[in-house]
């Protein structure tokens, strides 16, 4: 595991990390919806619900259910797709019906996150993923729990990771 990360107060959320896979593929099992579904979510989440619309202005809502068995809902809202090198959206969490809601456990966060996701060739067929969050429209109070919480998106985010490490071998096509 090669994970890297930069944090400051009042700044963005930057995460790194090396996979042993080619970028199309890191890629491919961040934009099809079929791929998805096997790792997307912290460990212990299992994807119960996911509609993807990969353009400009299209949007992946999706849902996950966590251990305890409840159900957290979010949406991508796709600003900017640069294959295979780029995807910039507006990450929020969501209801069933794809409205923007709240963090169900954290009342203050951000309703809207910028998110941009690079993928960048590496010597011997890797790929570097980087991962830049960064509340959007927010108000005092939620950039300061942003700024908080990133030890716990440091956590969520290593999980889900560590989830998509153990997918990419296992992708046939």
């Amino acid at each position: 595991m090669n994970t890297t990360q930069t944090v400051a107060a009042g700044s963005d959320f930057v995460l790194s990390r090396v996979f042993d896979a080619p970028r199309d593929l890191v890629w491919k099992c961040f934009t099809d919806p079929k791929h998805i579904q096997h790792w997307w979510g912290p460990k212990g989440a299992t994807v119960v619900a996911s509609k993807m619309d990969l353009r400009p202005g299209g949007t992946h809502h999706y849902g996950m259910k966590a251990p305890d068995g409840s159900v957290i809902w979010g949406m991508m809202v796709y600003r900017e797709i640069v294959p295979p090198k780029k995807l910039v959206f507006i990450n929020s969490f969501s209801d069933e019906k794809g409205g923007l809601a709240r963090h169900p456990m954290a009342p203050t966060w951000p309703i809207e996150m910028l998110s941009v996701f690079t993928f960048e060739e590496q010597p011997g067929g890797k790929t570097k993923f980087t991962i830049s969050w960064s509340p959007l429209n927010a108000t005092a109070e939620e950039q300061k729990t942003f700024d908080a919480g990133h030890a716990s998106m440091t956590g969520g985010w290593s999980g889900t990771l560590e989830r998509l490490e153990a997918y990419l071998p296992k992708v046939q096509d």
